[in-house]
């Protein structure tokens, strides 16, 4: 009966991850980028001043919301930065080889786009119930800004959004926790696995108030931690970054050559894995982290931004690192994949320490990401099937996790590969269809912007 799912993956892997969708993907993130004219590029500094800039000034809630901007991004940041980063990046480049690495940075350069958008949309079209219950995401956005005509595609999305998350937010996290903890500590897996359900079940049970206290405290420290560790070794191997750039840019347009236990790879390979493991990692055109966006007390395009640089930060930095590292210390030729080769790479570089750093990272990102996609997958079958479901979905949820620990990790990542790309589709549709509400939204808003300096300037004066 496995063997029979696999095959029937396999069909559907090859349809959603070929040349059309790629192409829906890539293009969709490049038509909002000339859409908002480059807004990535134009105004990243603006965008750092009024995200990471704010984080240290008093300042009161404009909107009505669960959380605050930064717990948004945080939790957001937990699904993403975790085991793409770590694992998903050294799967792609064992697969693909160094070219893949570039795709990544294509899919990210225009999933910034793609990423704002999903935030500002979540954030304008969210429900806040009577009671103060808030609900957003793309199903709100597909029928809310695209019309009533249109639920039947809100609900394709939730029902694969929920779904998906059993896939990419659940077992693969918990497969990679526990392979990591049973080769470096010879922790069973099965041990791994209930533990993950203890914890996992503390803090969703909580809804997302708890979850993004979780995170904004633990996934800053963690990411901080992986990237100085990643920087010493690069230190260390300063003369061979620049052969690894040109590994990079070289494999990305031809073949790149078998090395050691590296059997070689394609440029199709190359294409097909970096973008597969680029959108794993930062899950820009998944409209996933607009249900956790929606939940901000921000104002739409204000949390767009913050959705932008989520993208910067997770692919564009922590991924390189991971991808540079793997590169300089030799580790791509040991013929090792995921989480291993990664891990191997810090040992290389950081002898008695690095592997540990990889080891904890693994551990802590995993975790937080479960959490992020519990309530991912909660609020999509919530906006499916009605409230009553969410208790029965976390408790699954939560069952799933002891699934994921104990199975089989090739067959883990191709069912998630799939299910990303279904879930994808829809939502890349609604953003094409809604480009023109984004261009409104960042006029209105750079406008108030130009009238809240001008008030300043006149206060000051």
């Amino acid at each position: 009966m496995l063997q029979g799912l696999m095959v029937f993956n396999d069909w559907i892997n090859g349809i959603v991850w070929g040349p059309p969708f790629m192409i829906l993907l890539v293009g969709t993130g490049a038509y909002l980028t000339l859409r908002l004219g480059f807004f990535q590029f134009t105004h990243l500094r603006f965008a750092w001043r009024r995200t990471f800039g704010t984080l240290f000034r008093r300042r009161k809630a404009v909107e009505k919301g669960a959380i605050s901007p930064f717990q948004a991004v945080s939790s957001a940041m937990a699904a993403t930065i975790g085991v793409g980063n770590i694992a998903g990046v050294a799967t792609a480049i064992a697969l693909g080889g160094p070219g893949a690495v570039f795709w990544m940075w294509v899919v990210a350069l225009v999933g910034m786009a793609t990423k704002l958008a999903e935030a500002t949309l979540g954030l304008k079209y969210r429900q806040v119930d009577a009671d103060g219950h808030v609900s957003g995401g793309v199903f709100y956005y597909i029928e809310h800004g695209l019309g009533r005509r249109w639920k039947w595609l809100a609900l394709v999305y939730a029902v694969l959004a929920g779904v998906a998350a059993f896939g990419i937010g659940n077992m693969v996290q918990a497969n990679t926790m526990a392979h990591a903890l049973e080769t470096g500590m010879g922790v069973p897996d099965w041990l791994t696995g209930l533990v993950i359900m203890f914890l996992v079940g503390l803090v969703t049970l909580g809804g997302i108030r708890r979850i993004a206290v979780t995170a904004e405290r633990i996934v800053p420290t963690m990411a901080l931690i992986y990237v100085i560790g990643a920087i010493g070794i690069l230190v260390s191997f300063y003369d061979r970054i620049p052969e690894a750039f040109a590994q990079i840019f070289t494999g990305a347009f031809s073949p790149a050559s078998a090395v050691g236990g590296f059997a070689g790879a394609t440029v199709g390979s190359a294409i097909r894995y970096g973008i597969a493991r680029g959108i794993f990692s930062n899950e820009a055109g998944l409209g996933s982290a607009s249900i956790v966006h929606a939940q901000a007390q921000n104002k739409p395009f204000a949390q767009g931004l913050w959705g932008m640089w989520e993208v910067f930060v997770d692919t564009l930095v922590v991924c390189t690192m991971t991808a540079l590292v793997i590169l300089v210390t030799g580790a791509i030729g040991t013929g090792q994949t995921g989480a291993e080769l990664t891990s191997t790479a810090f040992s290389n570089g950081l002898p008695g320490v690095g592997g540990w750093i990889v080891l904890l990272s693994l551990v802590l990102f995993s975790y937080t990401t479960m959490l992020t996609w519990n309530f991912y997958g909660e609020k999509s079958w919530e906006y499916a099937f009605g409230r009553r479901v969410i208790l029965p979905y976390r408790v699954i949820f939560i069952g799933f996790l002891y699934l994921g620990a104990v199975g089989g990790l090739s067959t883990v990542w191709d069912i998630s590969d799939t299910l990303n790309g279904l879930m994808a589709a829809p939502n890349l549709v609604a953003l094409v269809l809604l480009a023109g509400v984004l261009v409104k939204e960042k006029a209105q808003y750079l406008k108030e912007e130009r009238a809240a300096k001008r008030q300043d300037g006149e206060d000051a004066g």
